[in-house]
């Protein structure tokens, strides 16, 4: 009822639970891509229709539209690769694995052990260590 209210007054309702808007390079390579498939179509369609008439276009038109369908291929293609490399350069957020991030934080956690214990008072000399106590960059270089 609200919708019907609102756009009897309004010729264009915006829809607010749209998808996002593709990036720019994105977007320019769908429109190009989109714009020589229809072509292609169109040139099929005329090849179709010469050689049903017999017309002497209908080989010069076979030929383009066999071009033109290669050529639509490689810019459905483009779009793809122009997604990936897009997401690649701004659009991904790498998370590292579980593992990577717990053996991460057990060598924080060990490193942060190790500054405490120097920065104590009475253990201040860094070349004084009690026996077997190493410290975890140079236990990591050891592994």
């Amino acid at each position: 009822m609200d919708h019907e209210a609102r756009s009897a007054g309004q010729l264009w309702v915006e829809d607010e639970k749209g998808r996002r808007r593709l990036p720019d390079p994105v977007r320019a390579s769908a429109v190009r891509a989109v714009l020589l498939t229809s072509v292609t179509l169109i040139q099929a369609m005329v090849a179709f229709f010469c050689a049903l008439t017999g017309s002497w276009l209908a080989f010069p038109m076979l030929l383009t539209s066999v071009g033109s369908t290669v050529v639509a291929t490689w810019s459905v293609l483009d779009v793809w690769v122009t997604r990936q490399v897009w997401r690649q350069r701004n659009g991904v957020v790498s998370e590292p694995a579980s593992t990577a991030r717990q053996l991460r934080r057990e060598r924080r956690r060990a490193r942060k052990a190790a500054q405490t214990m120097e920065s104590e008072p009475g253990h201040g000399a860094a070349g004084m260590r009690r026996p077997g106590t190493e410290s975890p960059r140079a236990l990591s270089e050891a592994a």
